[in-house]
């Protein structure tokens, strides 16, 4: 993996050491319903799933507990590939947090077009494998969806279309909310995949061939923020959502959007990286 770049906003504020991770979790991750990694659920998981252990697993899971969550405090504060490679050493079990650690990253911070690539689909990659070992987690289908979506939206439409990558982030995020109906991110991702595909191919194709509508984007928008209210991102898609639909039509709820969610205080890197892009639509 080439030496990614750091996290430009280090704050004291979104290092959760000890026991202070867990007392928070539910804010943290309120927007993917993320089960906290403690070893009654790393315990669960590995007897449904007894392949889902790192190959270097010695029974020991109150270490294996201790080390996803490490994990997820480098994620929260920004250390995004130190978050991969300790995720990546707790197995399939890791695949959440390294998924998600990379698909902000690359969204956010990496500005090489190649190498943004790589990183979508070496979480793609990872993914996939956690959709076939740990396929009752909701975020193993939820992080598949979203790097997949992140990918497509730097491709053209014929060859996003060709790959069949519509109906791969659709059945992703569907599966996603089948397991987790409040999963806030889910919908907001399923309501982007609706905006998106009748912004590329048009209402009536869209309607017909994908099943996408206006109604149906604007339902999981508005639902995302009903679940999340204080998540910047939440915002933000609904604003770009609302751009791909109706363009400067709606220009003053998206404005007011953008602004609800640069006001918004931070609860982490990821929440930061979002803040600061809805500040910057708004120069």
């Amino acid at each position: 993996m080439h030496e990614w770049h750091a996290f430009p906003y280090d704050d004291a504020a979104y290092h959760y050491a000890g026991k202070r991770l867990k007392t928070t979790w539910a804010g943290l991750h309120c927007g993917d319903c993320e089960p906290f990694p403690d070893g009654d659920w790393l315990e669960r998981q590995l007897q449904e799933t007894p392949g889902a252990a790192p190959r270097d697993f010695d029974g020991n899971v109150a270490a294996l507990a201790e080390k996803l969550q490490s994990a997820w405090r480098s994620f929260h504060a920004g250390r995004f590939a130190e978050a991969v490679a300790v995720a990546d050493g707790c197995g399939v079990l890791g695949a959440s947090c390294a998924n998600k650690a990379t698909g902000i990253y690359a969204t956010y911070l990496e500005d090489d077009s190649a190498r943004q690539q790589a990183c979508f689909t070496t979480a793609i990659e990872r993914a996939e494998q956690a959709c076939g070992d740990l396929p009752g987690l909701a975020n193993s289908h939820y992080f598949h969806a979203l790097n997949l979506g992140r990918m497509s939206q730097s491709m053209s439409v014929m060859d996003a279309l060709r790959q069949g990558l519509g109906g791969k982030i659709l059945a992703s995020l569907q599966r996603a909310l089948d397991i987790e109906a409040n999963h806030a991110e889910a919908h907001t991702a399923l309501g982007m995949y609706h905006a998106e595909v009748i912004n590329k191919v048009g209402k009536m194709m869209a309607s017909l061939t994908y099943g996408a509508s206006t109604d149906k984007a604007l339902e999981h928008f508005q639902r995302a923020l009903e679940l999340t209210p204080g998540s910047p991102i939440a915002h933000i898609e609904y604003a770009n959502g609302l751009n791909l639909l109706f363009g400067n039509r709606e220009l003053e709820q998206v404005t007011d959007l953008y602004i609800k969610a640069s006001e918004l205080r931070a609860r982490d890197a990821m929440e930061r990286l979002d803040i600061e892009a809805a500040l910057a639509e708004l120069e």
